[in-house]
């Protein structure tokens, strides 16, 4: 049991602390990856969940996305902090999803192998704020190596305006023997 719902407490929704998500099965993964808007192609590099989890609660839906690019929206409500500005971290949850996807897509494409990728840093400035409609992000490779991967995600509001930039390396491991 991940989740003991109790309608007098708006809290229970939430799964159980320190239970892990339990995994779809294969027809639930099909249909959470095509709602996220993950194209066909990529279903069988997503891994076992097919979205993530922590994304998927957020509402983050994904518009384009290949090794050169990434592109995916966020709600801002439901994501605020306590006095109703999108929070900083959804922009972290946000930019280190796409940096994450966008490194393993370039290891499984690009590269042809299917090495595990690590992120190793995520560093953000946030510029302006948001308090309504949706923060698109588009990611996009600043390097691209056999070992570690930088990538650029710019976040923005529904006008267009620059509300935060993130920077995100990660490393290819190497194949454990």
């Amino acid at each position: 049991m991940t989740s003991a719902h109790d309608d007098s407490n708006p809290l229970s929704n939430y799964p159980v602390p320190g239970v892990p998500t339990p995994l779809p099965g294969e027809e639930e993964r099909t249909a959470r990856m095509k709602a996220a808007g993950i194209p066909e192609e990529y279903h069988h590099l997503t891994g076992p969940h097919g979205t993530t989890p922590l994304g998927a609660k957020m509402g983050l839906r994904y518009l384009e996305m290949s090794p050169e690019k990434m592109v995916a929206t966020m709600p801002v409500g439901g994501n605020e902090q306590n006095v109703g500005l999108f929070h900083g971290g959804a922009h972290m949850v946000l930019a280190e999803t796409l940096g994450s996807i966008a490194a393993i897509l370039h290891a499984r494409v690009n590269l042809g192998i299917d090495n595990a990728v690590v992120g190793t840093e995520l560093g953000a400035t946030h510029h302006r704020s948001a308090t309504e409609g949706l923060v698109t992000a588009t990611c996009t490779p600043i390097n691209l190596g056999r070992q570690l991967t930088s990538h650029e995600i710019v976040m923005t509001d529904d006008a267009g305006r620059r509300l935060s930039t993130a920077r995100m390396t990660n490393m290819i491991l190497p194949k454990r023997g």
